[in-house]
């Protein structure tokens, strides 16, 4: 296809970017998982930019609280699936990119199928176990990817996982944060966010992809990029590999379970709260409180639970990390996350 000069002419006309760069976008691949705070503004300026092909991985529906940050979505989408009206709206923008949704959740079984047919991946979720997950496919596939967080006020950025001339690998995410499954990290409903600051972090992650495929630039492989919204100030730090532990293989998703499924039925599971002892007072569905900076020192007191495992917390993020600690140490054990926690139930109670 005839490169558009009237849609990239101000890219083009960078000094050292030119045809060559543009026609590389064209032709790259890019597999955004997760279109939310962070999704968003990566895909709407990967898809300005003229990538080629963008898969859209993300099996949430929209709802109110998302709005305030996730911009490519209005109050009439609400109940929607994301996936599906964020292709609509990227397609809107510029029909030349190939737009292929999946309103999926990324598990152990599809993960490698999913990166397989990209070049690069973007990883725009705001839970421990999926950016593990993402991270090891990658490894295992050769793959780079593209890491954001954000937290309150302060945004992390970093390419995991280039290659290098000389045949080694820059850090990826374990390299970096061997004992992540083991962090506490609040999600956005949980911790607070800036609005603006997803932006930010979403449009250096697009910005890193660019340079990635247009070889503009220095990428930020084996760097973490630091951004404070508070004060404005930036830091790049230089990553050295610690993790030890060789990545063989995608470890198990963590099953889900609905609420519905465990409320009439609390006998036949084993609940325990993740949350802090102050939160579990102040509302809970039963069962006993574990939280999850004490797990690894009481999982001797589990090893005898004959009944399946329901870990819960306020939105997911904590117990899905339980979950998964537990299931590490007891493989034969039927462990789940309670799926979405339990904010909609305090939400009804006039607690949350």
């Amino acid at each position: 296809m005839p490169i558009n000069y009237e849609r990239y002419g101000c890219q083009i006309a960078l000094p050292d970017f030119g045809d060559d760069a543009q026609r590389r976008l064209s032709e790259a691949r890019v597999l955004i998982v997760g279109v939310g705070g962070l999704g968003c503004p990566v895909s709407q300026y990967l898809v300005a930019a003229g990538v080629g092909t963008i898969g859209i991985v993300d099996d949430d529906r929209i709802t109110m609280s998302n709005l305030h940050r996730q911009i490519l979505y209005t109050t009439a989408d609400i109940g929607k699936l994301k996936a599906a009206v964020a292709v609509e709206r990227l397609q809107e923008q510029n029909p030349e990119t190939q737009l292929i949704a999946y309103p999926i959740r990324v598990n152990s079984d599809n993960v490698m199928e999913l990166v397989a047919g990209y070049d690069l991946v973007i990883e725009g979720t705001d839970n421990i176990e999926t950016k593990c997950l993402l991270n090891d496919a990658c490894v295992l596939s050769g793959k780079p990817l593209v890491y954001g967080a954000v937290y309150q006020r302060e945004g992390h950025v970093s390419v995991w996982n280039v290659l290098h001339d000389d045949g080694s690998y820059s850090p990826n995410y374990r390299d970096v944060f061997p004992a992540i499954e083991r962090a506490q990290v609040p999600n956005c409903r949980e911790g607070g966010v800036m609005p603006p600051l997803v932006g930010i972090v979403g449009s250096m992650q697009a910005n890193e992809a660019i340079k990635y495929f247009t070889q503009r630039g220095s990428v930020l492989a084996g760097k973490l990029w630091i951004f404070n919204a508070e004060d404005g100030r930036t830091n790049i730090i230089r990553l050295k590999k610690t993790n030890i532990r060789p990545i063989t293989a995608v470890l198990p998703s963590v099953s889900l379970i609905p609420f519905e499924t465990v409320k009439d039925a609390t006998d036949c599971f084993e609940l325990i709260d993740v949350r802090t002892a102050e939160e579990h007072s102040a509302f809970n569905i039963g069962g006993r409180c574990i939280s999850i900076d004490t797990l690894h020192e009481n999982l001797d007191g589990l090893k005898t639970v004959a009944l399946p495992v329901v870990c819960y917390c306020h939105s997911g993020g904590r117990s899905a990390t339980a979950a998964s600690i537990i299931k590490g140490a007891y493989p034969e054990k039927t462990v789940y996350s309670l799926a979405g926690g339990i904010a909609g139930l305090m939400a009804r109670n006039g607690r949350g």
